[in-house]
């Protein structure tokens, strides 16, 4: 029996077309855009990540990522003082001076991303105009980018998808006018952890699909070339503005879900095998045994997690595929699914295959949010960290959201540690409670 998952493009955006969500605008309760450096430095190996942005900016990154100074870290705030609020010094010479003494001690550095922040001084400085100058300056031994980092934005993980973008806008076009970059047919489109990227390649190498590559690159001067028929697969459900630059340039978006659970990985492969006309068979010959190893590793976890219920507020964007994963494949029963924006086309496949019955939401309003989730009193709650000590207080079971961004879950061999992740909490609750 041919086990790879129908792919189901027109009727599932009409069903996705057709589903009511629930629309709110109110209070958010989420981390801005800044954080997105805690992964997008340790994938992009020769970029560095300057903030411009106050003290608290600096405070986060820094937390957040846990990298000791001496360390040498690819990112850095330049802060904005008080010196620079009352107007005494010119904000872009001071930026110039701060690039420049970087660059002159980092010579390791070959891709400078200058991060705009929220305060009222950054967001008056053009960022874009500064990067435009600085590159006159230091190309080619630096190129330098920028993008908004701002927690005016919806979520946090538009910071991977603003740095993309930038990063996109960068990608040559036909192999013949930049001989030095590679052609490629299939560019896989989001960050993914090394090892997931390892294993993904093995994939495509044994289904056949050779013409490929991860975007972004581990180095920068590995950005590959679009061709005239360069299609795009996204592995993050997030990247609607790196999406929206590709389709300018003329790649092709291939319609998959996301590759998250057994499930959502074998209908990603399909549909890349599919886009390619590589015969099925072949198709379920090269899945079948990752697919079976799989399941076998989700058992485990399932007999914890079958008949629990879960709430999920809006955070991370991954919302969608993960309620897919754990409804279809752990037997949770879902709630509400809270999401800060809902792409109609990019989850239009997600969407299908979730039941009728289960609520969507999209943006925030949280007290509302929070007087839902306590009448559910769902076994498990997904959220950010400011919502979850106030949960736990009141006898809820939480997952950190931001959890999830952090720690490889895509592919066949994570699917069981994706799975651990949520079984985790409610089994120490179970032995506190014993």
């Amino acid at each position: 029996m041919n086990r790879v998952i129908p792919l189901q493009s027109a009727a599932a955006a009409c069903d996705s077309q057709d589903r009511a969500i629930l629309k709110e605008r109110g209070q958010r309760e989420v981390f801005c855009g800044l954080t997105g450096i805690i992964w997008l430095h340790r994938k992009i190996q020769d970029a560095f990540f300057l903030v411009v942005g106050s003290r608290t900016c600096a405070h986060l990154v820094q937390s957040a990522a846990g990298v000791m100074i001496f360390a040498e870290p690819r990112f850095a705030t330049a802060i904005i003082d008080d010196h620079d609020l009352a107007g005494l010094a010119d904000a872009n010479e001071e930026l110039d001076r701060v690039v420049d003494q970087l660059l002159t001690r980092r010579p390791d550095i070959k891709m400078l991303f200058l991060v705009g922040s929220c305060p009222s001084e950054v967001i008056k400085l053009d960022l874009s105009r500064a990067a435009e100058r600085l590159s006159k300056t230091y190309t080619p031994r630096v190129r330098i980018l920028n993008y908004s980092g701002s927690g005016i934005e919806t979520t946090f993980t538009q910071g991977e998808d603003a740095c993309l973008a930038a990063l996109a806008k960068e990608i040559p076009r036909h192999a013949q006018d930049h001989p030095a970059q590679r052609e490629v047919d299939l560019l896989i489109v989001g960050c993914l952890a090394d090892v997931v990227e390892d294993q993904f390649s093995r994939i495509f190498n044994e289904l056949g699909i050779e013409s490929y590559a991860f975007f972004p690159p581990r180095r920068s001067g590995d950005i590959p070339c679009l061709g005239p028929n360069t299609r795009y697969l996204l592995v993050q459900p997030f990247l609607t503005e790196t999406a929206r630059v590709l389709d300018d340039m003329g790649a092709k978006r291939i319609p998959a879900p996301f590759p998250l659970g057994v499930e959502g990985t074998e209908g990603w492969f399909a549909a890349a095998a599919k886009a390619f006309g590589i015969d099925p068979n072949h198709v379920e010959k090269v899945i079948a045994p990752k697919r079976q190893r799989a399941n076998l590793a989700l058992e485990r976890q399932r007999q914890v997690l079958n008949g629990r219920s879960i709430f999920f507020f809006p955070d991370s964007q991954l919302e969608i595929p993960l309620a897919r994963f754990l409804h279809r494949e752990l037997g949770m029963q879902l709630t509400e699914i809270g999401m800060p924006y809902i792409h109609r086309q990019h989850l239009a496949e997600e969407l299908a295959l979730l039941p009728a019955e289960v609520s969507l939401s999209e943006g925030q309003d949280v007290e509302k949010q929070l007087d839902r989730c306590r009448n559910y009193r769902p076994d498990m709650v997904v959220c950010g960290l400011g919502l979850a000590n106030p949960l736990e207080a009141e006898g809820m079971t939480t997952k950190w959201s931001i959890e999830l961004v952090f720690t490889p879950i895509q592919g066949f061999d994570q699917a069981a540690d994706l799975a651990e992740l949520f079984a985790r909490p409610l089994v120490r609750r179970t032995k506190f409670a014993a």
